[in-house]
């Protein structure tokens, strides 16, 4: 019995050695015949995309558009997300950029400011960022944005609204209608210039003292009267592009802003201080008080909102030739963002033809981009105004001034004085006026040629 289980035990320890022998001999096989199957790639570690802020200003619908644009951009970008900062609008974000509060990556900025960004180092220039994406922007773009945007031959930022101050008129009030029945100045239909005499006509035939209705308000201000001054052929800077003082007191400025305040500064036609005490110019006009104000394209979503209002848009009024003033705004990216490409990605898709298209029909915007621009995107032909092509068109007679960092100080000097040309009562020393308001336009525009003088003047009377 014990032979027969030794003889069972070597038999199973032989099968144990062939095949662990057998096992051998086919690797040894397949070494020599063909190589090992590859494995699996390696899966490489997800990126970490990267953070990026978007910066505007805006109502809440407006702002409620670039929410929807952000949401849309993060469920699609593999590199970054966006988060969007708001403001209530433009001095609200340049007041946090220079409190150092704010340091949005992209970002919208006013033109008014341009100077400042660069400066301080908020801006860096997007041309040769814009040209790497191969986005083409020369002819779909005015040259006057383009160039309001530019500096030392580059571009800046990228221009993105472009929103010239119009006439809205209040069509129950200002009925052409009618006026043409009673034989009186009306432009023609359709079209693009409203002079000065039809403008005169309209504020005399919308003051309707049964009614309580004046006729117009002009703002009057360095900006609500600088399109008169344009449009008689002034000036109102001395100098297009390093200014020194205003130019009111030239004979050609003085000769418009007379023409402008033989109407402005009649009481019958305007609304009194009492008036504005009680209520805001926008406010009288929505009440149907009020036949025209002058305004741009934010205030269009605003007025269809107030049930009952009828009101249409027409170009500033033209003395001598046409022309305007307007908001313009541009995107910019902070060079102190964590990614310049990843920035300059963003700002590609914010001025595509669908995202602007989107932020156009919130009815806020008048887009720099003018392929955009003439879409029923912002035209919206169902809604009010009929005449939206007004703003499209009044572009072209935009001036766009200096580049100054101190608009908010210049206009804080000289607006009170300005304001006078239209309410001072009695007779109007017009020259008097205008020189003065020239001289002290240079405590902000020439400061150090100022003090040069009161220094000159001091050693002159301690001499005598």
């Amino acid at each position: 019995m014990k032979s027969k289980r030794r003889q069972a035990r070597r038999g199973v320890a032989t099968t144990v050695a062939l095949l662990a022998l057998g096992l051998v001999a086919t690797a040894c096989d397949g070494d020599a015949g063909s190589e090992l199957l590859p494995g699996p790639e390696p899966v490489p570690a997800p990126q970490a995309k990267t953070e990026l802020t978007l910066g505007v200003w805006g109502k809440e619908e407006e702002v409620a558009g670039y929410q929807r644009v952000v949401e849309e951009y993060n469920e699609t970008s593999t590199t970054s997300t966006v988060t969007l900062e708001t403001w209530p609008d433009r001095d609200a974000l340049d007041d946090a950029l220079r409190a150092g509060e704010a340091s949005p990556d992209v970002y919208l900025a006013s033109r008014r400011d341009l100077t400042f960004l660069r400066e301080e180092g908020y801006a860096t220039p997007v041309d040769e960022l814009l040209d790497e994406r191969s986005v083409e922007f020369g002819d779909g773009y005015s040259r006057d944005a383009l160039e309001a945007f530019s500096a030392d031959t580059r571009l800046q930022c990228m221009p993105f609204g472009v929103s010239p101050m119009v006439i809205y008129r209040n069509t129950d009030l200002v009925d052409f209608e009618r006026m043409a029945e009673l034989e009186l100045a009306t432009p023609s239909p359709g079209s693009s210039r409203f002079t000065f005499d039809e403008f005169a006509a309209a504020a005399e035939f919308a003051t309707k003292p049964r009614r309580r209705s004046k006729g117009v308000y002009i703002e009057p201000s360095l900006r609500g009267l600088a399109p008169f001054v344009y449009s008689g052929g002034g000036e109102i800077f001395d100098d297009g592009d390093t200014p020194t003082s205003l130019a009111l007191s030239s004979d050609e400025s003085r000769d418009a802003l007379e023409r402008t305040l033989e109407l402005l500064r009649r009481p019958s036609l305007t609304l009194t201080q009492e008036q504005l005490d009680k209520a805001t110019p926008q406010e009288w006009f929505e009440r149907g008080r009020l036949g025209m104000i002058a305004g741009y394209r934010d205030l269009v979503p605003e007025l269809r909102d107030v049930e009952g209002l009828e009101f249409d848009v027409l170009p500033m009024p033209t003395l001598d030739s046409p022309a305007t003033i307007g908001d313009l705004t541009g995107l910019c990216l902070n060079p102190a963002t964590e990614s310049i490409n990843d920035a300059a990605d963003l700002l590609v898709h914010m001025i595509s033809d669908e995202v602007v298209g989107e932020l156009t029909r919130t009815g806020y915007l008048v887009p720099a981009n003018q392929q955009v621009a003439l879409t029923e995107d912002f035209a919206q032909p169902a809604l009010q105004p009929d005449r939206a092509d007004v703003f499209t068109s009044a572009v072209r007679s935009m001036r766009v001034p200096p580049l100054l960092d101190t608009w908010t100080q210049l206009q804080r000097l000289v607006d009170g004085p300005i304001a006078e040309l239209v309410t001072a009562p009695g007779v109007l020393d017009l020259e008097t006026a205008t020189t003065l308001i020239d001289e002290v336009s240079r405590q902000v525009l020439a400061p150090e040629a100022e003090e040069s003088e009161d220094h000159d003047a001091e050693e002159t009377d301690g001499e005598g």
